[in-house]
């Protein structure tokens, strides 16, 4: 029980909360999901995740831009780099605009590593989308890119 009016609620609030309910879930099982797919590659779903922002990042980018190009806390992220670095999936490079914050750039073993997850990858989405019209898959994607904006201004405002 709870001490709140669920009256004052408006229908589209309430369908929110279940799809936000519904998120937690599926992020949690997609995470998993992602983390047994590419465990052959030496990869988690998060460094898959750090790689592809490094790959799909126009020109190399210190730690702090891949974190918010990610919508990720900094310091997690720069750990995953640094354990990428370890095993030499990634290198650091000067930065010509920073001295201390290195850029991150991709090596090749860190490139083959990144192209076999995705193409183990590609045929397991393929096979989730299944049932599924694109125009569905749109307009969820729809929905999702209005809330992380939403979120993002929220957050850039530093509101609750």
């Amino acid at each position: 029980m709870t001490d709140t009016d669920e009256t004052d609620r408006s229908p589209a609030g309430a369908a929110l909360t279940d799809l936000i309910l519904t998120l937690f879930r599926v992020n949690n099982l997609t995470l998993a999901w992602g983390d047994r797919l590419v465990a052959p590659f030496g990869l988690t779903s998060a460094r898959w995740q750090i790689l592809g922002a490094i790959v799909y990042a126009e020109q190399p980018r210190p730690v702090a831009w891949l974190a918010r190009d990610l919508g990720a806390n900094r310091q997690n992220v720069q750990r995953i780099v640094n354990d990428l670095h370890r095993e030499g999936l990634v290198e650091f490079a000067p930065n010509p605009h920073h001295r201390r914050a290195q850029l991150v750039i991709l090596t090749e073993k860190g490139k083959r590593a990144y192209v076999a997850a995705l193409n183990r990858y590609y045929p397991k989405a393929d096979a989730l989308a299944d049932g599924l019209s694109e125009a569905e898959i749109r307009a969820a994607h729809r929905v999702m890119t209005v809330l992380r904006e939403r979120l993002e201004q929220e957050a850039g405002n530093g509101t609750p």
